[in-house]
């Protein structure tokens, strides 16, 4: 069975920083793009941060560039999502997202963290 479990979401306050990990278990992760999502209620998902299964190359939404890194650790089958400058805009549930390289069916999310950002 596949899982991903996010963890590290939280009360930050306006520039303060929090990390965030996505767990896999079922599946290694070499084999997938790693994704960070984000989701206020009332709004569509939206995507904030990718890295490619090789060679690490990374892509970010214009909201979050210069503020956000996403990294993996594979031998931990773990993604991280480093946010710093966070601002009260951040505050939303944020979703691990996992896609087979190969196989399209191959798509997992993990069940969200929140993250809030407030004074």
């Amino acid at each position: 069975q596949v899982q991903l479990v996010e963890s590290g979401g939280g009360l930050a306050q306006p520039g303060g920083s929090l990390r965030l990990s996505c767990k896999a278990s079922g599946i290694f992760l070499s084999s997938y793009h790693m994704s960070w999502y984000r989701q206020i209620p009332g709004k569509e998902r939206e995507l904030v941060a990718v890295i490619r299964r090789i060679g690490g190359s990374t892509s970010y939404a214009d909201s979050v560039k210069g503020r956000f890194t996403i990294s993996r650790d594979n031998a931990k089958n773990t993604v991280y999502l480093q946010m710093n400058s966070l601002k009260p805009e951040d505050t939303a549930v944020y979703y691990c997202n996992a896609a087979h390289f190969l196989i399209p069916s191959n798509n997992y999310w993990g069940q969200g963290t929140q993250v809030t950002v407030s004074s």
